[in-house]
């Protein structure tokens, strides 16, 4: 038993020397990204409440006050809120997007731009390290892997915390913290007591970081479930000439008309509707079904683009189950499936992540200086007595 805790110690340690640094990094942006939503919502209340007007505009009329205002602009998404003084929000790609009353066409506001600016950076720094073009899939290999050690260090951390007495005096200083200690005594009693009380959420983040990042483990999800491996789908050659410019779909009013009345038609509280633009043949509408027990429940509707006529309609509570599985992990990954409570525990295991990372090199530094600093005594006796020696002779 001795050598096997040796050598888990011994796994633990270079796991964290090794990805310490991105892990550290990951979870730096991790906090800061816990209440990315709810600290925008509050920044951007003004942009995004209007007062209540007598008629909504139509969509087309909304797209196209939203051209004039912006000619190169390319919306992707058009989103209205179940909410008579919420804005639309017209999204328009790596430009971001637009809130516009939906009574008068006006542009309320594009977002608060800095806070968007420190988010997305947050984003890249999580995600690809900063990384861009080529370079991506690269920040994605190693921000992935270092999660895969990430988890294999709150393992493999549990089994190296266990005390060789569970004692009350043994157990004290693991998983509370001490008062009056220094050096590498305080140290170690916050990288056991933070490690003890944040090692089931950091399990969580990581293996939901996983299906996220990998599509092996995502696959696994639908094997584990019994549902068909879905086959990926073909990546579009890069266009060689620049995109004409946007036009507003037909049809579109009638569409948007069509995808509200059938939501409300199958009993649902919607709480928002979206539509990615551009379509051709079909139309597909994501509806937020307003439950708070279900925050990721979305439902698909899919609409023949000339006819209005439905082609599908997928309820979350239809959706096979390792698509409900994956989107559940989505948003346990950010928090958000539990509330502010998920986000919170979220936001202070990723703290609790990065004081690991610290103390974890604090500890393996004086490791590393108490080894050098024995290596050196042990070659100064050495010479001392060799000396000797020679002086006898």
């Amino acid at each position: 038993m001795k050598i096997l805790k040796k050598s888990i110690f011994w796994l633990h340690l270079v796991l964290g020397v090794v990805g310490g640094i991105v892990i550290f990094i990951m979870c730096v942006t991790g906090a800061a990204l816990s209440f990315e939503k709810d600290i925008l919502a509050n920044l951007e209340h003004s942009q995004r409440h209007v007062p209540e007007g007598e008629s909504r505009l139509q969509p087309s009329v909304i797209l196209a006050k939203v051209l004039e205002k912006k000619p190169a602009a390319r919306p992707g998404t058009y989103t209205s809120q179940n909410d008579p003084t919420a804005a639309v929000n017209v999204g328009l790609g790596r430009e971001g997007s637009v809130f516009v009353d939906p009574y008068t066409g006006k542009i309320t506001g594009e977002g608060n731009k800095s806070a968007r600016a420190f988010f997305g950076t947050m984003t890249d720094l999580h995600r690809w390290l900063m990384m861009s073009g080529d370079g991506r899939p690269v920040g994605k290999a190693i921000t992935g892997a270092c999660n895969l050690m990430f988890l294999g260090l709150a393992i493999t951390g549990l089994y190296v915390w266990f005390p060789r007495k569970l004692t009350w005096q043994h157990l004290r200083p693991r998983i509370w913290f001490r008062s009056g200690v220094t050096g590498k005594p305080r140290d170690f009693n916050w990288h056991t007591t933070i490690g003890f009380w944040s090692s089931l959420v950091l399990v969580v983040l990581t293996i939901t970081a996983a299906v996220i990042s990998y599509q092996w483990a995502g696959n696994l999800i639908y094997t584990l479930t019994g549902d068909d491996v879905p086959k990926p789908n073909p990546t579009a050659p890069a266009p060689q000439t620049p995109p004409p410019p946007f036009v507003v779909p037909e049809n579109i009013d009638y569409l948007w008309a069509k995808a509200t009345s059938h939501t409300v038609a199958q009993g649902d509280i919607w709480k928002s509707i979206s539509v990615r633009m551009p379509f051709t043949k079909e139309a597909t509408f994501t509806i937020d079904e307003a439950k708070d027990w279900n925050i990721f429940g979305r439902a698909t509707l899919t609409l023949d683009a000339a006819s209005t006529e439905v082609v599908k309609w997928e309820p979350y509570a239809d959706k096979i189950a390792a698509s409900q599985v994956r989107s559940w992990m989505r948003f346990t990954h950010t928090g958000e499936s539990f509330g502010l409570i998920g986000q919170f525990i979220g936001f202070v295991a990723c703290i609790g992540g990065a004081v690991l990372v610290y103390s974890g090199f604090a500890l393996a530094f004086r490791r590393l200086a108490n080894f050098v600093r024995k290596r050196r005594t042990v070659r100064q006796q050495i010479n001392a007595e060799s000396t000797l020696q020679t002086l006898e002779v």
